[in-house]
């Protein structure tokens, strides 16, 4: 894949050594990840007529899942506000069962084109659990875009408190039977540097979910789907569960809609 790199302009140079200098401490600037991302956006040096400001509102998942136990509801969406090269993104997931939230995480992200179909993101996540304790904030390195075959990847390294780093793997792919008729598996990792008692997360490969939903476009904008999700626990994540009395693998049916504007 031959690659098209976008070079700060002189406008934009003068704000880079804030830039790094917040790179250096990535735990310490929640607001400044959303001042920077503006600063770039409203940078922008194309002209208003030929790169104008978008916005985009995409809920990828607001889903009921049926399980042994409980049927939790998931929700998982992001937005973004940019031009053409600079963009600020929020991404977000929710899950919830019997009524409690089992976690909560939101990101927010200044994403800059790189080449073409790639951005490289930077920014802010902030982890929301039952317990305070399992609370997090971490910086944020990655890259998302579409490899060859139409592949969608997200990629992202976590560098948080106290010496503890994870990363996570995600692809999907959409099998159109129709213009209205969709498949998409899709498969996301996460991998954790170190045991973290409070989250019940164990080093090396934590969990793998992997899912299978069909949904029907009786609007672009407007899909309600069905699926299945299958998620396994490994090595001392699954430990972790074990001893709390949980299982260390699910299969579960799906029921939901994907919505954007």
């Amino acid at each position: 894949m031959n690659i098209t790199y976008f070079p700060l302009k002189m406008n934009q140079m003068k704000y880079k050594p804030i830039l790094w200098h917040y790179l250096k401490t990535p735990l310490h600037f929640i607001p400044s990840v959303v001042f920077l991302a503006f600063l770039f956006i409203s940078s922008a040096q194309a002209g208003e007529k030929d790169d104008p400001l978008l916005t985009k509102f995409m809920f990828d998942k607001i889903e009921l899942r049926d399980n042994d136990d409980e049927n939790p509801f998931v929700l998982e969406g992001q937005f973004w506000i940019g031009h053409d090269l600079d963009k600020l993104w929020v991404k977000t997931q929710f899950e919830s069962a019997g009524g409690e939230t089992e976690e909560a995480e939101l990101q927010a992200l200044y994403s800059k084109a790189i080449a073409p179909y790639w951005d490289f993101q930077l920014g802010i996540r902030k982890d929301f659990g039952l317990d305070s304790l399992a609370s997090r904030t971490w910086g944020v390195i990655g890259f998302q875009g579409l490899a060859p075959y139409f592949f969608e990847i997200d990629t992202a390294l976590f560098i948080g408190e106290s010496g503890r780093t994870a990363l996570r793997l995600e692809a999907e792919y959409e099998l159109l039977f129709t213009q209205r008729l969709i498949l998409t598996p899709e498969i996301e990792a996460n991998f954790y540097g170190q045991n973290d008692d409070s989250s019940r997360t164990g080093s090396g490969l934590s969990d793998i979910q992997i899912g299978l939903r069909l949904r029907y476009e009786i609007r672009r904008e407007f899909a309600p789907y069905i699926g299945v999700n299958w998620a396994k626990k490994f090595g001392n994540s699954a430990d972790y569960s074990r001893l709390d009395g949980g299982s260390t693998s699910d299969t579960e049916l799906v029921l939901g809609v994907r919505v954007w504007f």
